[in-house]
């Protein structure tokens, strides 16, 4: 699942690329458009906290795929390397600037609102423009040859060209799992969960500051629309924190009142924007993440560690992670009667312990 970085010039974007996946862009690009692709850890004390039972050999946390791509607007949205990058992510991330530097020039007064809604206009307009060339083919299509699923499509595609006349992007329009479906291929940008990341500026009161922006720059509308989230880092604090160890790391954001960084919660808010859970498995070789999507049977998370567990499973010992810890070995859940014996059907939930039985 990848996350597209987006932003207009200069709010802070690429820097928060090679933040979170510690990416080397010190070469400069040979087009501005160009993307770059990097992975970052999800944080996950749960994780951590099993390992540390354990002792393993290894270590792995689920990740999330992030993808950089140039100043966004309605000239690299005409570019076709620029929106075949954007339509092939699975959701937005959008670097909004909050934070005040004359060094730095911006359009007009620092306004992440105002610069919110210039980017989803584009995207919108965009997505309109392939809308309308869509609606012409299938009404001659229709003029040839009726069937249901043409007629359905047109409808859909109606539809969803009112809801952005009406200045609505297609993420809040209801849709059926069919409805869904008929748009997959389409990838529309304004469909696409999206995330509004607030880049703020570094003060003596960063942690109250952190946990006010999204209020403070008036961002708890949008947010709560369907499929959109807010959060909000410092850009600068966060390349300091970078070059720390974990222990400076630690007594730094200590002494801004934080117990964690800006960058691990807007990992994990990427990682519930895409609609994921995580599941465990523990052991003496190896702790490990696995990314599932939400309600996920047990028998297809399965097939997420290897497709022959899914192919022989009987059944997933289960137990929930802090019943684990509790327990402290899955021995003694065993003989408390914690650990239990799930079906294939059993939808696997955030955090589960599991162990596959197969006959394999």
């Amino acid at each position: 699942m990848k996350t597209g970085i987006i932003g207009l010039p200069q709010v802070g974007k690429t820097s928060l690329f090679t933040i979170l996946t510690k990416a080397s862009l010190s070469s400069a690009k040979s087009n501005p458009r160009d993307a770059h692709i990097g992975v970052a850890k999800v944080p996950d004390d749960r994780l951590d906290r099993l390992a540390a039972q354990c002792n393993p050999k290894k270590l792995t946390h689920a990740a999330v795929e992030y993808v950089d791509l140039g100043a966004i607007g309605q000239d690299a949205l005409k570019e076709s390397g620029y929106i075949t990058h954007l339509r092939n992510v699975d959701a937005i991330a959008h670097v909004v600037r909050a934070f005040e530097d004359d060094s730095i020039p911006h359009a007009g007064p620092i306004d992440p609102l105002r610069d919110i809604k210039n980017v989803e206009f584009d995207l919108m307009v965009s997505d309109l423009g392939q809308i309308e060339k869509r609606i012409e083919r299938v009404e001659k299509d229709l003029k040839k040859m009726r069937t249901a699923d043409l007629e359905k499509e047109f409808e859909l595609l109606k539809r969803a060209k009112g809801q952005i006349e009406a200045e609505r992007p297609l993420r809040e329009m209801e849709m059926t799992p069919e409805d869904k479906k008929r748009f997959r291929g389409f990838m529309f940008l304004s469909e696409k969960p999206i995330l509004y990341v607030l880049n703020i500026g570094e003060s003596t009161e960063l942690g109250k500051d952190l946990e006010n922006a999204v209020e403070k720059y008036k961002l708890g509308e949008v947010a709560a629309r369907p499929n959109s989230g807010a959060t909000a880092i410092c850009g600068k604090v966060e390349a300091e924190l970078a070059e720390m160890s974990d222990a400076d790391a630690a007594e730094f954001l200590a002494s801004y009142g934080l117990q964690e960084s800006g960058l691990a919660r807007l990992i994990r808010k990427t990682y519930e924007l895409l609609g994921m859970v995580s599941f465990f498995t523990v052991g003496e070789d190896e702790c490990r993440a696995w990314t599932i999507p939400v309600n996920t049977r047990a028998v297809q998370a399965a097939g997420a560690i290897h497709s022959d567990l899914e192919k022989h499973f009987i059944r997933a010992e289960t137990i929930r992670w802090d019943q684990l810890l509790e327990a402290g070995s899955e021995a003694n859940a065993r003989g408390k009667g914690t650990l239990r014996l799930e079906g294939k059907d059993y939808i696997v939930q955030d955090g589960d312990v599991m162990h596959i039985r197969h006959s394999g």
